[in-house]
């Protein structure tokens, strides 16, 4: 699922961003204050951004102009939220490095879509319903897995782990942001089942002389192989 972190601190704003999205299909984590969203994209990133631009402890034009300006996060796809709506706002605030900007009251049908939009430019591989690489093949829809068109019988975990790993193909995930993105914030599973679910995904995957996807990076973590291309050794 697509991840959307809401930073507002207007909670029946919030409450009703974050309904609208998880009926989309989206996975949403939000946040009241500028200063909290900065530690917490340090820790891990969302697909998406909704952004107020006056928020306590830091703006978000602040916090916006502070991701522009940071490696990892510089093409994080940004979306305003404002109750500014004259144009030298509007210009100021795109010139900071937001992808779009919307005005309060907004057209939540609107804002979804132009959420929607912006994922499919910027991160087609999360909104897409189907993932391959190689010999594989991942059905987000109908929740199934082939290889070599052969289908493979994944357990819920393990096709969640595989679909994260296959969105960002050649990134090493550490043991803590796998635990995030597949299992969530507020599930509390210890990091060494990670490694347990690693184990029966490539089990699964991995029969007879089918080369291994899965690469291990010793200290770091796992990551889907992006020079994986073959079915055999």
């Amino acid at each position: 699922m697509p991840k959307v972190l809401i930073v507002e601190d207007e909670e029946p704003l919030s409450l009703l961003l974050r309904y609208n999205l998880e009926a989309e299909g989206y996975s949403v984590e939000s946040c009241v204050r500028g200063d909290e969203a900065e530690i917490r994209l340090r820790e891990s990133l969302p697909d998406l951004l909704l952004l107020d631009w006056m928020l306590p402890g830091l703006s978000g034009i602040e916090l916006c102009r502070r991701l522009r300006a940071r490696e990892d996060t510089e093409r994080l796809p940004v979306i305003m939220l404002t109750a500014r709506g004259e144009e030298a706002e509007r210009i100021r605030g795109l010139s900071t490095g937001a992808d779009d900007y919307v005005v309060k009251p907004f057209s939540v049908p609107e804002l979804m879509a132009r959420v929607r939009a912006i994922l499919r430019r910027a991160s087609p591989e999360v909104v897409s319903t189907m993932l391959r690489s190689g010999d594989i093949e991942l059905d987000r829809e109908t929740h199934r897995v082939r290889r070599n068109a052969k289908e493979i019988h994944l357990g819920p975990t393990e096709f969640r782990l595989l679909e994260f790993l296959m969105t960002s193909p050649g990134r090493v995930f550490s043991r803590e942001q796998l635990l995030d993105g597949v299992w969530g914030h507020d599930v509390y599973v210890d990091e060494r089942t990670v490694d347990v679910h690693v184990g029966r995904l490539r089990k699964a995957l991995n029969k007879g002389k089918a080369k291994d996807p899965i690469r291990t990076v010793r200290g770091a973590g796992y990551a889907f192989n992006d020079q994986f291309t073959s079915a055999t050794a």
